[in-house]
């Protein structure tokens, strides 16, 4: 598995064969399948729960990849996890936006499916505000509420506050899982995107446990 590195978030969109994306390390265990977040990053879970963050790009083909596997998991989602998305602002600022409209809309999970469509099947860019209506009118949702939503206070704090805590949980790479505000993980890590997920769910174990 690869995943997209900041770096290659700053290289220029489009260009064919992405080579930096790190390969799945050998071993086991600590600095192998998954990494600590030191200090810990914030979280925002309800009391007895433990958070789960996916840190994704909608333009990230190995996000893409993940997201059947990531769906199919959240169907049977063990009840002590409190799942969330944060899109990450690298390279196509405009796509974080787009999600945290969708989401301030409360159509982000709805809407997720069709929007990495657009962009790693159809060939869509969308990387301005109407392409983006376009789509989401397409899809029942209202285009100038949509374009007021997508310029409000409310979208920039949200990606303000996904910026912050993408750096608090040291995010270089996506698709990344970040645990509880205390690790982190990714298909790179572990050699699969279903691996991954493993992960995840022994890493909630642990942390509530208490280890």
């Amino acid at each position: 598995m690869k995943r997209i590195t900041r770096r290659e978030f700053v290289a220029a969109v489009g260009i064919a064969g992405i080579t930096a994306g790190a390969h799945a390390q050998q071993g086991t265990g600590e600095g192998h399948e998954f990494r600590s977040v030191k200090p810990p990053a914030p979280s925002e879970a309800p009391a007895g729960k433990v958070e789960v963050i996916e840190f994704f790009w909608y333009g990230c083909p190995h996000c893409y990849s993940l997201e059947p596997v990531l769906k199919d998991w959240l169907k049977r989602l063990p009840p002590e996890i409190a799942f969330r998305k944060v899109h990450v602002p690298w390279q196509v600022q405009a796509h974080q936006q787009l999600y945290f409209t969708l989401e301030t809309m409360d159509r982000a999970q709805a809407l997720d499916d069709k929007v990495f469509a657009a962009i790693h099947a159809e060939r869509n860019k969308l990387d301005t505000p109407d392409a983006m209506a376009d789509l989401v009118a397409k899809n029942g949702v209202d285009r100038k509420q949509f374009l007021d939503t997508y310029g409000s206070f409310g979208v920039r704090t949200r990606m303000q506050r996904a910026t912050q805590l993408a750096a608090a949980y040291q995010v270089d790479g996506v698709p990344m899982l970040g645990v509880g505000g205390r690790f982190v993980t990714s298909p790179s890590m572990t050699g699969s995107n279903p691996a991954a997920l493993k992960v995840v769910e022994q890493l909630v174990a642990r942390i509530r446990k208490g280890a």
